[in-house]
């Protein structure tokens, strides 16, 4: 009996799991707290503190909240972030690489500029951020959702975004060339002068949201589209 080929469904949909913070967290205070290579932080509370401009390796963040803390220009690499809260922090220009972000939530903040290249993310939620310019360049995402941001020209090339969900974002100029999108869902989001739109295969898009595609997918395909 000759066997059926399936086709592989798209991932399920699942709400990220919510960070899970220590019921009472130390209050960090520089120097003591500062950044480090191969510093472990647990239960740290990050308020109103300047921790710009580091350059640190193998850092780990565990239950960790951080508010009105400035990241701006700090590098990381080998970094990893679980069960913690940034909110209204600025890490315009933050760059992190082979870092993995595990049930961390980032809202109200400032990413402008921000690379986080092959990097790993999962149960991540950005909520309400400025995003414009940043980098997830081969990053894998499972689990995540970004909801309410500014993000034009975000670049999304060979990054794995199956099952990611994009709300009510601007994506205007966003690059998508090469990334993996079965299951990806876009949901009121603004898609215009999409970079990399094949990239789209596979992906959920609103009837609304579609239209700002048109013009990028005629352009893909060598199709002038006339008055």
């Amino acid at each position: 009996m000759p066997s059926r080929t399936r086709g592989v469904p798209p991932p399920q949909v699942r709400e990220p799991v919510a960070p899970r913070l220590p019921a009472s967290l130390t209050a960090a205070v520089l120097p003591d707290r500062d950044l480090e290579d191969d510093g472990i932080y647990r239960a740290l509370d990050f308020k109103g503190v300047d921790l710009s401009f580091r350059r640190t390796e193998a850092a780990d963040f565990e239950g960790c909240r951080f508010s009105d803390t400035r990241l701006s220009g700090t590098e990381l690499h080998r970094a990893g972030f679980i069960d913690g809260e940034l909110e209204r922090c600025d890490l315009s220009n933050m760059v992190a690489r082979t870092s993995t972000l595990h049930r961390v939530r980032i809202s109200a903040s400032r990413l402008t500029g921000m690379t986080w290249s092959g990097c790993a993310l999962r149960d991540v939620v950005f909520d309400g951020c400025r995003a414009d310019l940043t980098r997830f360049r081969f990053s894998t995402f499972k689990n995540a959702v970004f909801r309410d941001c500014t993000m034009p020209e975000a670049d999304f090339q060979n990054a794995d975004l199956r099952g990611v969900r994009f709300e009510r974002c601007d994506l205007t100029g966003a690059q998508f060339s090469n990334a993996r999108m079965e299951g990806a869902r876009f949901a009121d989001c603004t898609l215009l002068k999409i970079n990399g739109v094949t990239g789209f295969r596979g992906a959920v898009i609103g009837s609304r949201d579609a239209q700002g595609l048109v013009y990028s997918l005629a352009g893909a395909m060598g199709i002038v589209i006339g008055d």
